[in-house]
């Protein structure tokens, strides 16, 4: 197995006079989720390099602490950012984060005017500019809008953070799964698989959410999709440890050595490490 990457990790800092949150955020336990935390689980489970993801739920637009602790920590991690798309300053903003924080992508957010619109655009082209990657972070009603970009925008490197959100009580039949499996002839999305932890209603091994997983993996090809935590596993996932979530992929699955070599460092690392 080759470096094995957590492409899905939110961080947070007990300073809030450094990095503070926003009003009324979800907000961790003491100790849960900093840097150091994260550097932890993942040497004790084998994984040697993240993509850390800006937490929205605690600090909104404000990429402060993410851009400090991927620069920081650059030789095994990156950052990925979180901008309004509505505000025409968020271009700059990127161009600032990419060049001077080792940020290599931002997660685009649906908003009130929608997914695609003209703030988003602006960004999509300045990706393209960048050569950095972008995150889709939407659900069901807002694919046919991502199908739009990815026509307009064919060379920026794309991932679909949480494959949608699915809805696992509806089996390999949901219309998510069906849009998003539609979707695999664009041939630069890939799919980030952490919804068979965060959308199953069971137990570690999540057997309600194996076939939905096993569907998009075969649509897509294992080279296309990726693992991540949802670190802090303790804050977002309750039901699962970190050791849980990656062994969903390395014993559970029923993959191969090279799909689990795909999936947990092929794929990631092209987009994120280059390669």
């Amino acid at each position: 197995m080759k470096q094995i990457v957590d492409t899905h990790a939110h961080i947070y800092h007990e300073d809030e006079g450094r990095y503070p949150m926003i009003e009324k955020p979800y907000r961790p336990s003491a100790g849960i989720g900093t840097i150091g935390h994260l550097r932890r689980e993942m040497e004790e489970n084998g994984a040697a390099r993240a993509v850390l993801v800006q937490t929205g739920s605690a600090y909104k637009w404000d990429n402060r602490l993410l851009g400090d602790m991927a620069s920081a920590n650059r030789d095994w991690a990156v950052g990925v950012c979180t901008l309004d798309p509505t505000a025409t300053e968020s271009v700059r903003e990127l161009e600032r984060l990419v060049q001077g924080f080792n940020v290599k992508g931002v997660r685009m957010e649906r908003t009130p005017a929608g997914f695609h619109h003209e703030g988003s655009e602006r960004l999509w082209a300045a990706a393209l500019r960048l050569e950095v990657g972008i995150c889709a972070h939407i659900h069901l009603e807002h694919l046919g809008e991502l199908a739009a970009l990815l026509g307009k925008f064919p060379e920026v490197p794309v991932v679909l953070d949480h494959c949608a959100y699915p809805d696992v009580s509806r089996g390999v039949e949901d219309e998510t799964v069906r849009q998003v499996c539609a979707l695999a002839g664009n041939r630069q999305l890939r799919v980030k698989l952490t919804f068979g932890v965060t959308g199953s209603q069971m137990e570690y091994p999540f057997r309600d959410s194996q076939p939905l997983l096993r569907k998009i993996i075969a649509a897509f090809g294992p080279e296309r999709c990726m693992w991540g935590s949802d670190f802090p596993c303790e804050h977002w996932l309750k039901k699962a440890t970190y050791e849980q979530h990656l062994n969903l992929f390395r014993q559970e699955l029923g993959l191969s050595s090279g799909e689990q070599e795909a999936i947990l460092s092929v794929a990631p690392m092209a987009v994120w490490f280059g390669g």
